[in-house]
């Protein structure tokens, strides 16, 4: 069996009424593949709609070090990313970011 050096983590926030991603999925969801060693994203997916946003935001995530703290990150989505969604997407990814600490630190105990 192979050896793992990465986890999957999971967000979900209420998507916005009025929205395509409303629409769809009722949700904003993100998940992330992110390294245990360095904390870093290396992997990212989500619930838009199209291959444009989806794509833009693997550019905005992966590569980033949770280490480095959530703020930094959220700061980047607010500058980079305008839509409805927003909000939603920040809540997810805080979701998702809260859950992996939580579980490394569960992991390290």
């Amino acid at each position: 069996m192979q050896t793992l050096e990465t986890v999957i983590v999971t967000g979900y926030a209420k998507a916005p009424q009025g929205t395509s991603m409303y629409e769809m999925y009722k949700h904003a969801g993100i998940v992330l593949e992110v390294d245990l060693i360095e904390h870093k994203i290396i992997g990212a997916e989500f619930t838009f709609v199209t291959e444009l946003t989806k794509n833009y935001f693997q550019k905005l995530l992966i590569g980033y070090c949770l280490q480095d703290g959530i703020e930094p990150l959220i700061e980047r989505i607010q500058s980079f990313y305008f839509a409805p969604s927003q909000q939603a997407i920040i809540v997810a990814l805080q979701a998702a970011v809260q859950r992996y600490w939580e579980n490394v630190k569960q992991m390290n105990t």
